[in-house]
């Protein structure tokens, strides 16, 4: 399948959307240049938009959510799309939202009505509004970034760009998805975090990795100790243990930060050798790795 950019059409959608939802009474029951309006619809004849990323609803939340409806009303509009074929609006983006409106009793709800919106459109309006909100657990967003690259053939790049993300960042995020699907469910259900989730990727033995999760379950360490701890159990049986020194710690850091990939210093007793590793997980990302250090060197 040819790759493809996401195209100029969605920024002026995005940019659409996001105008209504800031401002939602500007826009009651007006038309606008791009064909949507907000109308008031039947709960009944909304369903879930096919390509919603989120997994996982809290129920605690929902309920905080449907009392707060029900004693201030809906604040924002959902967005949805209209299927003639159906008589239905599919949701695009409010789903957790139409839910709780549905538990707070209202039997319509505000919505921006699109006239039409390709698959492509709606799977990336849904994933960004949520990653924009923050609202998707680590693992979610992973998929959501894989479905829009496998579904439509969006490089990293394209998608980095529309997200708002470095590539580095959408590279880590779907690496998530090689971890153990007991390590993913942790990361779904709040267990452990992202950078535990990335801690747990710098080890390539199975039987390491499970030692490293057991241990961050057990003792709830912080990701810095996740860190280290993965680092320890890197080294060579025999090697000397402990600590880093912070300013090699630092290096590392900093390194990765600029990289956004994985950066280990090893070297010997004296630290006056060794070796500067830098870690990638697919051609496309060393191809971009190789890219940003000769545009840093020349």
């Amino acid at each position: 399948m040819a790759r493809q950019a996401l195209g100029k059409g969605l920024d002026a959608l995005l940019k659409q959307t996001q105008e209504v939802l800031n401002n939602p009474a500007a826009a009651q029951n007006s038309q606008n240049s791009g064909g949507a309006s907000v109308q008031k619809i039947a709960l009944n004849k909304i369903i879930p938009n096919r390509f919603q990323p989120r997994r996982v609803f809290d129920e605690a939340k929902l309920q905080e959510l449907a009392q707060s409806i029900q004693e201030h009303g809906l604040t924002q509009p959902i967005v949805v799309v209209y299927d003639a074929g159906m008589d239905k609006y599919e949701i695009v983006v409010g789903e957790r939202r139409f839910r709780a409106s549905q538990l707070a009793g209202l039997t319509e709800i505000d919505a921006l009505v699109h006239k039409a919106l390709s698959d492509q459109q709606m799977c990336a309006l849904a994933l960004i509004e949520n990653i924009q909100r923050e609202d998707l657990n680590p693992i979610e967003t992973a998929l959501g970034y894989r479905n829009l690259m496998n579904k439509f053939g969006i490089s990293q790049t394209d998608l980095a760009q529309y997200c708002g993300k470095s590539k580095g960042a959408v590279s880590n995020s779907l690496r998530l998805l090689e971890l153990p699907q007991h390590m993913q469910d942790a990361l779904q259900d709040s267990t452990i975090t992202e950078g535990h989730g990335k801690a747990l990727l710098m080890l390539s033995d199975p039987a390491k990795k499970e030692t490293l999760f057991q241990r961050m379950k057990k003792t709830k360490m912080s990701v810095r100790q996740a860190e280290d701890a993965a680092r320890a159990l890197l080294q060579p049986a025999g090697a000397k243990k402990g600590p880093k020194p912070p300013e090699v710690s630092s290096f590392e850091n900093e390194l990765q930060a600029a990289l956004g990939t994985k950066v280990e210093v090893r070297y010997g007793k004296k630290m006056s050798k060794g070796v500067l590793m830098i870690q990638y997980n697919s051609l496309e990302e060393l191809d971009n790795l190789a890219s940003r250090l000769k545009t840093k060197l020349l």
